[in-house]
Formats: structure tokens, C-alpha cells, sequence
């Protein structure tokens, strides 16, 4: 058992997300009360290479710790080799290999959820991967299937326990929904019933209440946060008040957001990130934007900050923002 699952801790995983769940992001995500982290994902082949922007993704400090690393690629041998550098450079407390990312980009290269449509060949990586890195457990995150017709959780779940993966993350979403519709909670229910390993849930949970009702109607051992976390990652927090003291905390108010939002924007361009470009944020713009959903007038913000690019344009829209709404509080979305 996975020490964060010990003693029935009931885990709160920020999802990894491309291009958002950075460094920065996960420490507040960290201070907000989520237990267990896992990086942007990295291609295996990438990482064997060397490149330095894919170390710089993979970054992370002690303080984020329980911190895995998630891995994709669809070849069993690159897939260990990758895992085996992750080990010997940074200790991660856990390898994530990525079965579940449903992106041309990478569906193209028979990676992420392409490989649900080859259970044999996904057992052959996680065996790989497991016996290339036999200190460090090795854990994997699928969807329910290809589509409505392969849903194939159950299968794939027996498979990744068997050849030795310590945790599995099931989004209850197929690859062809995207990120679009319910996820299948019944399903993902019926694989956390079966498996010995823990099985994290994923997949339209939006609020405390959401987590209340799944940890009551499931054997979940955990769940894992990803959208509603980008726009409010105050949501941890709610979370773990809720489940200590049976109710949710006001929310922060449009000046403790905005503040957020400006001194992530500080300690992103603080650092040598691949995408900085001396002091121009053009490249954070999806990222501030999503911080910025739910707020009061979020649609006018939206526009605005399509114009931003010095920190000072920022702290304009800000304040502005401010001055118009600073009273009111605003409700995780």
C-alpha cells in the first residue's frame, strides 16, 4: 500500500495537465490541501533523449512531495529507460504512466488512450516499467475505454495490478467523449469494487459535496482533481473542511483571487520556464484565463486579457476588475 492511502486517508490528487498543472500552480494547489501531486506529462522518448525542457517540466520541490511523474509512450523498452532516468535524477515517490490522454498528438504516436485498444501491449510497458524501477512504485491512469462499445476499465485495471502497478486513476470519460459529457461513475465503482490496488477516482467532481457523495457510494480510495481545480484551486481546501466539519468555507474574495492570480504570474516569470520570453505573457494567457472562470464578469475579463502582455496590463485588468466588483466573493466553479 502506497503510504498516502495508509490508515484509510482518503487522498486528494491534483490531475496532471498539460501546460497548466506547472510548479508554481501545484504549490498553491499543495497549500490549498491537495495531498498528492503528479507532473505534466512527458514523452518517454523525449526524456531519453535528454532535453532540458522536458527536465524543467518534471521539476518539482520537497515540499509538493508525495510527487510522481507521469511518463507516455506506447514502446516497452523506452518506457523503462525513461522511468529508470526519473529514478536516478529525482527520486520521484512514484512513476504515472499515462494511458488515458485522449490528444491526436499523442493518440497518433499509439500512446496515452490509443493503447486501451491494445490491453497486451499496455500490460507489456507497465511490466517494463515496473521492473526497471523496483524502488520506486509505479502507478497508471486509463480512461474507461475507446468508446461506448470498447469500455474496457475492468480489463485494463486487472491487467496494470497484475503486472505489478501499485495505484490506478480511471477517468470515467472514454477517449472519443474528450472532455465532453458525465463521466461513468458506475464504471469506475465497479473496478475500485474488484481491485486489491487503490483506485483513484477522475472525472466531474466540482465540489465538496461531489466528493462526499462518491467517497459514500464507492470504494474509491481516493479521487483526483483536474478542471474545476484549474479556475478554483481553492476547491482542496473546501474539500477537506468539508469532510472535517460538514460545511464549506466562504469563498475568497475577487481581491484575494486577483492576488493569487498576479503572484502566480510573478513566480512563473521568475523562472527560466521554456515558453518565458523576457516579460511578455502572451504565452500565459490560457493559463490566466482559466484561473480567472467563475469570477464576476469573467466573460469581459476574458477579452481583456487576450491584449495582455507586460505584468503591468495585468495588474491594470486587475484592479480595474477590482474596483468593479471588489466587494463580492465568488463561488468555486
Amino acid at each position: 500500500m502506497l503510504p498516502w492511502f495508509d490508515n484509510d486517508q482518503f487522498p486528494l490528487y491534483l490531475a496532471p495537465m498539460a501546460r497548466f498543472t506547472d510548479i508554481v500552480f501545484r504549490d498553491f494547489c499543495k497549500r490549498q490541501g491537495a495531498d498528492v501531486m503528479v507532473t505534466e506529462f512527458v514523452q518517454a522518448d523525449a526524456l531519453n533523449r535528454d532535453d532540458p525542457k522536458l527536465w524543467e517540466t518534471v521539476d518539482f520541490t520537497e515540499e509538493q512531495r508525495p510527487m510522481g511523474v507521469q511518463i507516455f509512450g506506447s514502446n516497452p523498452t523506452t518506457m523503462a529507460q525513461a522511468a529508470q532516468l526519473l529514478h536516478d535524477r529525482l527520486r520521484p515517490d512514484f512513476v504515472d504512466i499515462n494511458f488515458g490522454c485522449p490528444a491526436d498528438r499523442v493518440v497518433c504516436m499509439d500512446a496515452g488512450s490509443s493503447m486501451l485498444r491494445n490491453p497486451a501491449r499496455l500490460g507489456e510497458v507497465v511490466r517494463a516499467v515496473v521492473k526497471a524501477v523496483p524502488e520506486t512504485p509505479v502507478t497508471a491512469k486509463i480512461r474507461t475505454g475507446w468508446d461506448d462499445d470498447s469500455i474496457v476499465a475492468k480489463e485494463v485495471g486487472h491487467i496494470v495490478e497484475s503486472e505489478g502497478a501499485r495505484a490506478l486513476a480511471i477517468h470515467g470519460r472514454t477517449k472519443v467523449q474528450g472532455y465532453s459529457g458525465d463521466a461513468n461513475w458506475p464504471v469506475i465503482a465497479e473496478v475500485a469494487a474488484e481491485l486489491t490496488i487503490p483506485v483513484i477516482g477522475n472525472g466531474n467532481i466540482t465540489s465538496a459535496a461531489d466528493v462526499i457523495r462518491i467517497r459514500e457510494t464507492t470504494r474509491c480510495a481516493g479521487l483526483m482533481i483536474g478542471r474545476a481545480a484549474l479556475g478554483y484551486p481553492w476547491i482542496f481546501r473546501d474539500i477537506k473542511h468539508a469532510l472535517q466539519h460538514g460545511t464549506v468555507p466562504p469563498p475568497p474574495s475577487i481581491q484575494q483571487r486577483w492576488d493569487t492570480i498576479i503572484d502566480y504570474t510573478r513566480q512563473i516569470m521568475a523562472r527560466p520556464f521554456r515558453e518565458q520570453r523576457h516579460s511578455d505573457l502572451r504565452w500565459m494567457r490560457p493559463k490566466l484565463i482559466a484561473l480567472t472562470k467563475g469570477i464576476h464578469g469573467s466573460r469581459r475579463i476574458r477579452g481583456e486579457l487576450t491584449q495582455v502582455v507586460q505584468i503591468e496590463d495585468l495588474e491594470r485588468v486587475a484592479q480595474h476588475h477590482i474596483e468593479q466588483f471588489g466587494e463580492e466573493t465568488v463561488a468555486g466553479s
